[in-house]
């Protein structure tokens, strides 16, 4: 029997899902199976509608290797474990002759640990173990979540905290789950045999293909321990989210409750000496962080690099004499010194990354109105790290809708590590950028139109024309508006003003779940939804309820943000333009995704708005419109206004 062609494969997936072929998608599988062919690396810009899961599903099921495919969203973990793959193995199996396995992977703490569920949490302030049961009274809702827990354990096949609905919130899941620092391991755990997190990785290595997240791999990546099973594919979903995802693994975080909370653990433990030692450094870096300012440290100042290494020796002398005390009074004494263990050893490690200084580091403090003050540390740039430990011995695929920005993918590429594309050389990862599209008409389909005659936005202050812009735009509209803003304080005053002015329902991010605002945004046409960061990329919402989005300003990086210009100050002192290459590449991605919120479907029209004169006047203001999609472009406020009230009329015409 013949091998079938991956055309014939394509066509046989996309028919079990019901899906349209589309001519994007075709050459995306082809250009997937060419790069595992030949051991290179493939960075594609898919749009939306494309079908990309199926473009780099099928070529990588007929390889036949093992594949790890990461994405960064809950919702597109759900999708391919669920619904693609189901369908797309069923399809391929006649013809492959063979039902590829495929399994989901994730961080320990994802997963339900029975030691904790029936021995209970080690506590701080108490000797020995709690009872979370016991404790929280069945009336509170943390009652209720644990009690509804316990039950669910003995029904669930996985322990996976998102396959439990409703689901409960973090302090009710960290009463049953474990860090995989603070896990006694399989081999030590009276519950190894039956434990989720080992059940789930001996699934994982037994499968073809792997869905796990970013985090995940940046783990496996920075840790050294191999957490994913050895792959030969590696293909990275939603690839424009990677960098930020890895540098949030890599960052470390020091705070006072924090190292309060390790003095408690680690007292019980060890002998007298060495926990008084902890405890002395611990309140001397209390009082450093009672006088922290916000803002980069370009060098340790003295009284917090004294503090620091005060800090670093006693939980070295801690971690040392933990294995050496025994104290009776304590019960189930492998958990409690695991945990103990666990926060002793993680303000070490930040404790001496900071003292040791790397100048590929850089060092801020943070203060928060709830939490107090906190001393962080991250990668100047991850790209050496990716280069190293992403490029090497697989084949990887990269993609999202916004890949290329500014007209080209060396942008993204450069932060990933990757040389300018075409370089030659040994020890260079040889890569290509391939756009496919997107089966939308962008043009036809949305219009581009930038407020040029508003001022350009201070810093701060009210910004009074924006707002009678915006209402005017909204009014247009009918509704139907998605308020993308550059900050919390923007969104809540845009809310507050239009609700005063317009009798359309203005939804506020913050005031209600994500799910629960979106399911309300798309269920009424004459509802708009406002918000920041999360919504500039969380939105799928096709139809006549998003036919206007609103950005009110260049979403670039705020100039107090220490790792960005930390980042931007490094690229200029190299010689190369620090403002392109962090604050504008920063943007245009954000544009990039938030524009794409508008056309989700081959029907939708609509209009996106920036309230912001720069798109239009400024040098980089070019460079942004190309990171865009290609829609008609004007600055006619007039002629925004006749389009949204007429795409307005349109809808209520057809009865929405």
């Amino acid at each position: 029997m013949t091998k079938p062609s991956l055309p014939e494969l394509l066509h046989a997936a996309v028919t079990a899902v019901g899906g349209v072929e589309r001519p994007g998608q075709a050459s995306m599988a082809e250009a997937v199976a060419g790069v595992i062919d030949d051991s290179s690396h493939l960075l594609v810009q898919a749009g939306t509608g494309t079908g990309k899961s199926l473009g780099y599903l099928v070529p990588a099921l007929a390889h036949g290797e093992r594949v790890v495919v990461a994405t960064a969203t809950l919702a597109l973990q759900r999708q391919l474990v669920e619904r693609d793959l189901p369908r797309t193995v069923d399809a391929l199996h006649p013809l492959l002759r063979r039902r590829p396995e495929f399994a989901m992977l994730k961080g320990r703490s994802n997963y339900l640990c029975l030691h904790r569920l029936h021995e209970g949490a080690p506590q701080d302030e108490e000797e020995g173990l709690f009872d979370q049961f016991e404790a929280a009274a069945p009336t509170s809702k943390l009652g209720q979540d644990l009690l509804r827990m316990r039950d669910w354990a003995d029904e669930t096949e996985t322990g996976d905290r998102d396959d439990l609905t409703p689901g409960v919130s973090d302090r009710a899941w960290s009463q049953v789950s474990v860090s995989s620092r603070e896990c006694l391991g399989a081999s030590k755990c009276a519950y190894g045999a039956e434990c989720f997190a080992e059940m789930a990785r001996e699934r994982a290595k037994l499968a073809d293909v792997v869905v796990t997240n970013h985090a995940l791999l940046a783990i496996d990546a920075i840790e050294g321990a191999p957490v994913l099973p050895q792959h030969e594919v590696l293909i990275v979903d939603e690839a424009h989210e990677l960098v930020s995802r890895v540098t949030g693994v890599a960052t470390g975080e020091l705070t006072p409750g924090q190292v309060n909370r390790a003095v408690r653990r680690a007292a019980k433990l060890v002998n007298e000496k060495a926990a008084d030692a902890l405890q002395t450094a611990s309140e001397g870096f209390e009082r450093v962080m009672e006088l922290a300012l916000p803002g980069r440290l370009e060098t340790v100042p003295e009284d917090l690099g004294y503090a620091l290494m005060a800090l670093r020796d006693a939980a070295r002398t801690v971690i040392s004499a933990m294995g050496s005390t025994r104290d009776k009074s304590v019960q189930d004494e492998d958990a409690v010194r695991k945990q103990a263990l666990a926060s002793v050893e993680s303000i070490h490690a930040v404790a001496e990354r900071i003292t040791h200084g790397s100048e590929y580091d850089v060092v801020w403090y943070e203060r928060h109105d709830r939490f107090g003050a906190s001393l962080r540390v991250a990668p100047l740039s991850v790209s050496g790290l990716l280069r190293e430990k992403l490029f090497t011995e697989r084949s990887v695929v990269l993609t999202s809708a916004t890949l290329k920005l500014g007209g080209d993918f060396n942008g993204v590429g450069a932060s990933l590590g990757l040389a300018p594309e075409g370089t030659g050389g040994e020890d260079v990862p040889q890569w290509r950028g391939l756009d496919v599209g997107s089966p939308f008409d962008y043009p036809k389909q949305g219009i581009l139109y930038v407020a040029r005659h508003l001022a350009t936005p201070g810093r701060e202050g009210s910004r009074g024309d924006m707002m009678d812009e915006l209402a005017e735009l909204v009014e247009a509209a009918g509704g139907r508006t998605l308020g993308l803003f550059s900050s919390m304080r923007a969104a809540q005053a845009a809310a507050e003003e239009l609700r005063g002015r317009l009798d359309n329902p203005i939804l506020l991010q913050g005031e209600e779940t994500l799910g629960e605002l979106i399911k309300n945004f798309a269920a009424d046409p004459q509802t708009c939804l406002f918000g920041t960061l999360s919504l500039w990329q969380g939105v799928d919402v096709p139809g006549p309820s998003c036919q206007l989005v609103v950005m009110d300003r260049i979403p670039f990086p705020r100039p107090d943000d220490p790792l960005m210009s930390a980042r931007q100050k490094a690229v200029e002192e190299a010689g190369g333009n620090g403002f392109m290459a962090v604050a504008a590449t920063h943007a245009a991605l954000l544009m990039a995704q938030g524009a794409g919120r508008l056309v989700r479907a081959t029907g939708d029209r609509g209009v996106v708005a920036v309230l912001d004169p720069r798109l239009a006047n400024a040098r980089y203001g070019s460079y942004l419109r190309a990171s865009l999609p290609d829609f008609w472009y004007t600055t006619d406020r007039n002629q925004a206004r006749r389009s949204l009230a007429a795409i307005d009329a349109a809808s209520k015409a057809a009865g929405v």
